[in-house]
């Protein structure tokens, strides 16, 4: 096979940190490479190299057999370089044709030969399948289109290699089979793709090869097909790990939580919540599926009393705390691990313990008055940090300095220390490693099995199938279908995400026969 891409011996050191320790990765023309490791493992350093972002300390890079030196992004492309990034680069307001060829628009005259662009791109659809009305305002476009228009631009710019970053991470199960087939169309007319994902089933489904990282370091390079997730998982964190959790049926008591016709309003001042209800019980998980943007963090904050809502009503074991403030609605027995662990989960500048008391700062055993008891605050921390396995030197050293997944482990420990009756896990292990993943959903399947209540909103369908013990989809800022994770497939939650049940909540009886007719 003829060789697209070759790195050798690539070096790269941010002070004192190795990001790269002389790492080789080739490419061949024509296949989907996968790139795998967990956060800090160097990948995104090694993309960022070829693409001309960071420059590497040592090493060198082969495209198509011709040594090359990559000092931008410009350069990446020129040589048939391109990323898609996880997060859209679009300018929502633009037409797609607009978006395609913006900083790259041919001329004729001096004025914009709309045509001649249009017959460029047209070509590129045809030859790719790529299913896309250039017509249309990008704020219009699903994820799945948004996504095809990201691919779009970088080929119209010529490129021949295609890093791919996460591309998964918001697309139903019915837009990841149609990313699949664009690829396996790109490949199959020589083009190539790096595709960097977590989710070791894509892997396996897509990828010719793969290439796993730990520790700036190669530590596999595997045919996909003569692999499988457990040995991925292993190269990937250096030991056995469980990808999922075992767990008994669930023991359901009591409502613990029930909302009823909740409905609210986005930032912009329009619907998100449109008359959502459902209830909670103990000792259950309750998952919430949804491509993210269809009113599940509006419901997160509605909840926790961070959003005021404009109709409808929120009881706790059978108390309205609709009109509690945050603080209120925690003391009655919420307990919130947030989406946006930076944004308002941890304030990194301060120290562990700081942090672990944020929520009860002021009650005893921690507080008298205006006084703060900083023994039983630094015991009650190295308690945690023991009981929830933190990796960290100190208990008074700063969050920042913990990794993503530390962090995250530090939130699940403040939040369940309190005995909430209700835990609202929002994507709680967005970002994190495939180890503290493992420990995570062990802690909630274990919190569960206390006879506490967990309200789990994911964007990781994966994650939602396998802790939850029944599943709601919202669609648009409604709850348009309720499965028994058992019965339903990953194929019929994407089409109620995707908003085939809009409007029509039902069973799965009801909704298998609706599917099949």
């Amino acid at each position: 096979m003829e060789i697209a891409l070759e790195m050798q011996n690539i070096t790269k050191r941010f002070g004192a940190l190795v990001a790269n320790d002389n790492v080789s990765l080739i490419v061949y023309k024509g296949e989907i490479h996968a790139l795998v490791g967990e956060n800090g493992a160097g990948k995104s350093t090694l993309m960022n190299i070829l693409y001309g972002l960071v420059p590497p300390d040592s090493g060198s890079i082969q495209l198509f057999g011709k040594p090359v030196t990559i000092h931008d992004p410009h350069e990446a492309l020129k040589g048939g370089v391109g990323m898609v990034h996880q997060h859209f680069m679009l300018a929502p307001s633009l037409t797609v044709l607009e978006n395609v060829v913006l900083g790259d628009t041919p001329t004729r005259f001096g004025l914009i030969d709309k045509r001649k662009a249009e017959q460029r791109i047209a070509a590129i659809i045809q030859q790719y399948a790529l299913k896309i009305d250039l017509n249309r305002h990008v704020y219009e476009l699903s994820v799945g289109e948004m996504q095809r228009v990201e691919i779009l631009k970088t080929l119209y710019r010529g490129a021949e290699i295609l890093i791919m970053d996460e591309p998964t991470a918001v697309l139903t199960p019915q837009e990841v089979l149609e990313l699949f087939k664009i690829l396996g169309n790109l490949t199959a007319q020589g083009r190539s793709v790096i595709f960097i994902t977590h989710k070791l089933k894509e892997v396996l489904a897509v990828a010719n090869r793969v290439t796993v990282m730990r520790n700036g370091k190669v530590t596999g390079e595997l045919i996909a097909k003569n692999t499988n997730e457990n040995e991925l998982a292993c190269l990937m964190v250096g030991r056995e790990v469980i990808l999922r959790i075992e767990k008994s049926p669930a023991s359901v008591k009591e409502t613990v939580l029930q909302v009823t016709d909740l409905q609210a309003r986005n930032d912009r001042g329009l619907p998100s919540l449109q008359g959502v209800s459902f209830e909670l019980h103990r000792g259950e998980i309750l998952g919430i599926a949804g491509v993210e943007g269809n009113g599940q963090s509006e419901l997160i904050e509605v909840l926790t009393g961070l959003r005021t809502a404009t109709s409808g009503s929120i009881a706790l074991l059978s108390k309205d705390v609709s009109s509690f403030n945050p603080r209120k609605r925690r003391e009655a027995g919420i307990a919130h691990i947030p989406e946006d662990r930076l944004r308002m989960g941890i304030e990194k500048g301060s120290s562990l313990e700081d942090n672990f008391i944020l929520n009860c700062y002021y009650q005893k055993p921690f507080a008298s008055g205006m006084f703060l008891h900083m023994g039983r605050i630094h015991q009650f921390s190295q308690e945690l940090v023991r009981k929830f396995n933190i990796k960290a030197s100190s208990t008074q050293i700063t969050v920042s300095s913990l990794s993503g997944g530390n962090m995250q482990k530090l939130i699940l420990a403040r939040e369940m220390c309190t005995n909430p009756d209700v835990l609202i896990a929002a994507q709680p292990t967005r970002g994190v490693d495939i180890g503290a993943i493992e420990y995570i959903h062990r802690q909630i399947v274990d919190l569960r099995d206390q006879g506490h209540a967990i309200l789990l909103i994911s964007a990781e369908l994966d994650e939602i199938t396998s802790l939850s013990d029944r599943i709601l989809v919202m669609y648009e800022g409604l709850i348009v279908g309720e499965f028994e994770p058992k019965t339903v497939t990953d194929q019929e939650l994407g089409l109620y995400m995707a908003g085939a049940g809009r409007g029509n909540p039902t069973l799965a009886a009801t909704r298998q026969d609706e599917v099949q007719a």
